[in-house]
This record gives structure tokens, sequence and C-alpha cells, in this order.
């Protein structure tokens, strides 16, 4: 869901499991400029590692994997696709054919909502690097998380029976201040997993001074 972005739609409760990893903090900056991953202003399709296009140093950059963009444009379809059916079907029987036309404004937001649910999944992205973890989205206004390792309370991995279902999974990183907490949604199980195991593992080395 998008923490600073988009919530994601859905129930979200159960299935949790945490690790605690270190203590304080969290840091949280807004680049300036273009950004700096691959793929412009949205990103890149698909999941995997994205090379980075820049000098050598820059982060390599993972996206989110498809299956958030389907569980999202589902929700979207079946709530628009009701809103629109009761808006056509309702006055068309009640007042006339002619009043059918209501349903033209919840198709046109199903539309857009279409393809911005895709700019929005896009725009995801997080790279792992020595010292910490970069948490890269938005579609207008682009937002950049970095997260120290050594700076972690506790990482956990969250999935709601929607998500479930889909075969999707979050990872939830907590430090000391909630308004420096990061979320990153929409992620494979097992890549959820071994990413909070790498977190608690780096967030326990850097807390102990390794």
């Amino acid at each position: 869901m998008e923490t600073g972005s988009p919530r994601d739609t859905g129930p979200t409760e159960t299935g949790t499991t945490a690790r605690a990893a270190g203590p304080v903090g969290g840091t949280e900056k807004e680049p300036v400029g273009a950004e700096r991953g691959p793929g412009g202003a949205d990103g890149e399709r698909g999941s995997g590692r994205q090379e980075p296009g820049g000098a050598d140093g820059e982060p390599v950059w993972i996206a989110l994997p498809p299956g958030l963009l389907r569980l999202r444009r589902l929700l979207l379809v079946v709530w628009l696709g009701l809103l629109t059916l009761a808006a056509g079907l309702v006055p068309g029987l009640l007042a006339g054919p002619g009043w059918a036309a209501f349903a033209a404004l919840p198709l046109a937001l199903l539309i857009w909502g279409w393809v911005m649910l895709e700019r929005n999944w896009r725009s995801w992205r997080y790279a792992e690097r020595a010292d910490d973890l970069l948490i890269g989205r938005g579609v207008l206004w682009r937002k950049e998380t970095v997260v120290p390792y050594g700076r972690m309370q506790l990482v956990e991995v969250t999935s709601g029976p929607v998500e479930r279902h889909f075969g999707l999974a979050s990872v939830q990183l907590h430090t000391a201040a909630a308004a420096t907490d990061a979320t990153i949604p929409g992620l494979d199980p097992a890549e959820a997993e071994r990413l909070r195991d790498r977190l608690t593992e780096l967030g326990e080395a850097r807390s102990a001074g390794l």
C-alpha cells in the first residue's frame, strides 16, 4: 500500500511474521530532479533486479512483481464496474433511456484508474545498498525513503487473505519514529521472507558495530 503512496485495497490483516532488527530512527528524503533508476518516471515492468543505467556505484533497483497490479485492477473493476452498471440501469429504468448516460462518469473513472494503477505500480522499486535500503515510489511526486540498516527495530512480513490468494506479501520496516516507517507491498512471499531475513541480519550486524 503506498506508505507515502497509495494504500493497497482489500484486507490487510493476518499472516504476520516478524523479526527484530536493531535500534531507533530511519531517514527519508525527497529527491530533486530526475530519478536515478532505469526506465524514466514510470520505472520498469515486471519483477527482478534492474541494472542501473548510471555510473558505477548507482543502486541496483528491484521492481515489484505484476501480481500487485493484477490485484489492484481486479478490485478497481469490481467496485467501479458495479457502480457503472448501477448508474446506467437504475436511471435508465426509472427515468428513461437518456438518463443511462450517467454511467459514463464511473466508466471514465474506471478507464483513468486502470491507467494510473499501472503507472503507480511501475513507480515502486527498492534497492539494497551496503549501509541502507532505498525505497522509491510516486508518479507525479517522486519520493525516496532511505532506511539505514542499523536503525531498524523490526522487520515483518504481512499477507492478508486477498494478498494470499494472489500469492503476494508485504514487508514492513519499523523504526523508533512512526513517521519514518516504510512498507514494500506486493512482493512474492519467498522474496519477502528473504528480504526480512537479510535486513534483520544486517540490522543486527550494524547495531553490534560489526
